[in-house]
């Protein structure tokens, strides 16, 4: 395939693309040591898309970190941006990853962290060395206070100070997360052509896109002025985790700083020396929704932004019909001319399934909450497991591997419930991970692809159904959002483009609903394979419980 003319016919292509995300190390093991790599996502990847119409219709896939790492944080921690980690493969893996990809006409995006390197990185081999050497300013040193003690009250999110004192420079240095994970000095122009370099390097080896780690907190407070303490009673919107006990501050001055978006329009005029090349930014924050999602678009609205940015305003554990349509709102009216991008699971919360206890009388609520999304203004992404209704597993103290799970162990038991390998084949060891050796976490899904493919109203076949009737749908791929109605139990609104409107409902009661419209359907969209359909008479919808509904009305 000529990706150059595939590219430049479609510099937009990321605003209609339905986006997968992979954790490399529990997708699939092809070389039998217990973590999987790169050459088994290629080996996986018709699953995704085959090119040809099968596999579930995937038109990106985002990749976690794969770059060389102590492993501190699971590859959050580089110490070289420019290598494949041994573990997952090589370049040449990664070449050839991109390269069927391609043929699949699947577009791959790359997770980078660019806001810290690890420790072990040369950059801070050499920094920490003195204050005189090349590198002194690279990171963010500071002098110990009067008493010895770090600068601010600054906090860790992985718990304790955000500051280490280095022996050999007799300074702090900041790191917002792990000690093993110092933070870049993004002031200074050196490292941000450092990152920009980075940036080349993947983009020559054809990669489309970047997702941008904490994309929010490459700036801080110049001043180093405290961050103040947080009243009894405000909110704080989660990832999904339990509540860090440590977040007893409010992060004005150690993240969220205006001077963050100078420096996502320098990346962006990296970005764009590629045509096609697409970004998305996490954009995490903890001050309650509006806040956050007002703080999430200011990052895409603008034309030097982000291409895309998603918050945790759908990762945490609130969601009814007034929530749902609380964080579209505020999101369309913040955004103005900025492209939403929606995300219910990722590798850092708990698994949707257990999240919204989609079980019993809630049976189907998971199907319900992905079909929305996919149907919502906006690019989707699906975190990998979620067509085989991977749930969040109870890991016990004797299996962690997450620094936040061992260090705050119980309060906090960490991310590794929501990171198991994915479970391929029901006959095979490991549910088909490898070929039977130990994997990294627990083989343990009450369901795999197998039995899902089997199973005509699995997740698998509902949203390999669904993605279809998007690609076909003008109104669902580029199409404006209106609400409709929002009853406290069902939530209705439309897409609408000058060639079609198409009508989404869902219920998320558990009981059954009737809906009355005021124009008619001529076509019923919902996926044939989805559990509990909706009965459509006349005017009249009858939504069984967790239930969805898609239609194209009548007229434009």
């Amino acid at each position: 395939m000529n990706l150059a003319r595939y590219s430049k016919q479609s510099n937009d292509w990321w605003k209609s693309a339905v986006f997968y995300q992979i954790y490399p190390r529990s997708f699939y093991d092809s070389n039998n040591d217990g973590i999987g790599d790169l050459k088994g996502v290629v080996e996986k990847l018709d699953h995704l898309n085959d090119g040809n119409g099968g596999g579930l219709g995937i038109d990106a896939i985002w990749l976690s970190p794969f770059f060389p790492s102590p492993q501190a944080d699971f590859g959050y921690d580089v110490s070289d941006y420019c290598d494949v980690d041994p573990i997952f493969g090589s370049l040449k893996d990664f070449d050839s990853l991109v390269s069927e990809s391609h043929k699949r006409r699947i577009r791959v995006v790359i997770d980078l962290v660019l806001n810290h390197t690890s420790d072990q990185h040369p950059w801070f081999a050499e920094s920490r060395q003195n204050r005189t050497n090349d590198k002194a300013d690279w990171y963010v040193w500071v002098d110990p206070g009067p008493d010895g003690k770090p600068p601010n009250n600054w906090l860790a999110v992985f718990g304790g100070s955000a500051w280490t004192y280095e022996p050999q420079r007799q300074q702090y240095y900041l790191h917002n997360f792990l000690p093993e994970q110092p933070d870049l000095n993004w002031y200074n122009p050196e490292v941000r052509e450092a990152l920009a370099e980075v940036i080349r390097f993947w983009m020559n080896r054809g990669v489309d896109g970047f997702r941008l780690d904490t994309a929010n907190y490459y700036a801080f407070d110049r001043q180093l002025r405290d961050n103040p303490k947080r009243q009894e009673g405000s909110e704080i919107l989660e990832d999904g985790q339990e509540a860090n006990p440590l977040s007893a501050y409010i992060t004005k001055y150690s993240k969220d700083r205006p001077e963050n978006l100078e420096f996502i329009k320098f990346l962006r005029k990296v970005f764009d020396e590629k045509e096609h090349i697409t970004s998305i930014g996490e954009i995490g924050s903890g001050e309650g929704l509006d806040s956050t999602l007002r703080l999430g678009a200011d990052y895409v609205k603008r034309k030097d932004g982000l291409h895309l940015a998603y918050t945790f305003a759908l990762l945490g554990e609130k969601m009814n019909a007034d929530y749902f349509d609380q964080v579209t709102e505020i999101t369309e009216e913040a955004i103005e001319d900025g492209w939403p991008c929606w995300s219910l699971s990722n590798h850092d919360c708990k698994r949707m399934m257990t999240r919204y206890k989609c079980f019993a009388e809630r049976e189907g609520y998971h199907q319900m909450m992905l079909l929305l999304m996919l149907s919502l203004r906006g690019t989707p992404i699906i975190y990998y497991g979620e067509e085989v209704d991977m749930q969040q597993y109870e890991i016990s103290k004797s299996e962690l591997k997450d620094p936040q799970g061992i260090r705050f162990w119980p309060e906090i038991k960490g991310r590794d419930g929501c990171r198991l390998p994915f479970p391929w084949d029901s006959k095979a060891p490991n549910q088909g991970f490898n070929k039977g050796a130990e994997p990294w976490l627990p083989a343990e899904n009450s369901l795999t692809l197998d039995q899902a493919i089997e199973t005509e109203n699995s997740t698998f076949n509902v949203l390999r159904e669904m993605l279809k009737i998007r690609k076909a749908s003008p109104a669902l791929r580029n199409g404006n959002y209106r609400r409709v109605f929002n009853n406290g139990e069902c939530l209705v609104f439309e897409r609408k483009t000058e060639e079609q409107t198409v009508l989404i409902a869902a219920n998320f009661s558990t009981e059954e609903q009737i809906i009355e419209f005021t124009s008619g359907i001529k076509i019923d969209l919902t996926p044939k394979s989805l559990k509990g359909r909706c009965t459509l008479n006349n005017l009249q919808l009858s939504l069984p419980a967790c239930g969805y509904f898609l239609g194209e009305k009548d007229g434009h």
